[in-house]
């Protein structure tokens, strides 16, 4: 069963498309990181999903609802942590979650006093003397209270230090275990993503051109450097060249997915040296969004049928 379809999923904004034809499965269990640089079309995706914005094309399916005609029971089962984790600043921790309560179906008082206790937060604090990291954590306690099904999490840790973004995530990855449930993850902070998604998908432009197994995208992206003597030589044309710049005598080349084809093109140039490096998936997401060809290559894996064990 699928949690999230998507099929050429499209909103425009001024005559130009924000989202572009997002076709997309989500799996229930799954873990996706939702990623890509500022303006890529994420927040508006997440809004078409949760009702809170229509698509102008296309269709989706949350939790076998279509997203613009979300009934009450379904959404009982979403919650949603909007960025920068936005709260009634003259209420109290405890205010905040009887607020919070009135609106839910269902509610999990022993989970919530585990979070609160965990993260060592006052019942009688008001939420404007909190730091931001605490105040996300509230905001995380009043979203997992009601034991959604999906969790769409828009930029959790942004804005948060280290420490507490360890914290948030432990805590997350804690609640992911539990079986069944679906997060929708995005971040502009790779190492977060990398440390709790099991699947990631990449929008470039409003356009989906990733959408695999977080560790085999990051094994499959490659920069290869090559040195030569004077001017570097342009990079012959392959299948899954993304990128390809000079600096000073070296050329970098991004490939998704090295092949036979790529290491001849590079003894074809008799570079000086020639290195082939691994990425985590921070440099593999900069690599592939950054300086690309007009025609960037699609990374897709298919869906497996049943999703893999979270990442811990």
């Amino acid at each position: 069963m699928d949690a999230i379809v998507t099929n050429g999923l499209t909103k425009m904004y001024n005559g130009r498309p924000v989202v572009h034809g997002l076709t997309l499965r989500i799996p229930v269990g799954c873990v996706y990181g939702f990623l890509g640089r500022n303006g890529a079309g994420k927040s508006t995706t997440t809004r078409m999903l949760t009702g809170m914005a229509f698509p102008d094309e296309g269709t989706a399916t949350v939790l076998g609802d279509d997203c613009t005609q979300l009934s009450p029971e379904t959404r009982a089962r979403i919650a949603y942590i909007a960025e920068g984790h936005p709260v009634y600043k003259w209420m109290t921790v405890n205010h905040f979650l009887k607020f919070s309560r009135s609106f839910a179906q269902r509610w999990n008082h022993p989970l919530v006093e585990q979070i609160l206790d965990y993260f060592q937060l006052s019942r009688t604090r008001k939420l404007g003397k909190l730091s931001k990291g605490q105040q996300a954590q509230v905001s995380l306690a009043a979203a997992i209270a009601p034991d959604p099904d999906l969790l769409i999490l828009d930029d959790p840790t942004l804005g948060l230090d280290t420490v507490v973004r360890r914290d948030f995530l432990e805590s997350l990855i804690q609640i992911i275990q539990r079986q069944g449930r679906t997060i929708l993850f995005s971040s502009h902070i790779l190492g977060d993503v990398e440390r709790v998604a099991d699947r990631i998908g990449i929008l470039v432009d409003g356009i989906l051109r990733v959408d695999a197994p977080t560790d085999q995208f990051k094994s499959s992206i490659r920069r290869i450097v090559l040195e030569f003597a004077g001017e570097p030589p342009p990079f012959p044309d392959c299948p899954g060249v993304v990128a390809s710049r000079i600096v000073g005598h070296k050329r970098e080349v991004i490939v998704a997915g090295l092949t036979e084809k790529h290491k001849a093109a590079m003894e074809s140039l008799s570079p000086l040296s020639s290195e082939v490096m691994e990425l985590n998936l921070e440099d593999a997401f900069i690599a592939y969004t950054r300086g690309s060809r007009p025609a960037m290559p699609l990374f897709h894996v298919q869906m497996a049928s049943s999703p893999s064990t979270v990442k811990t």
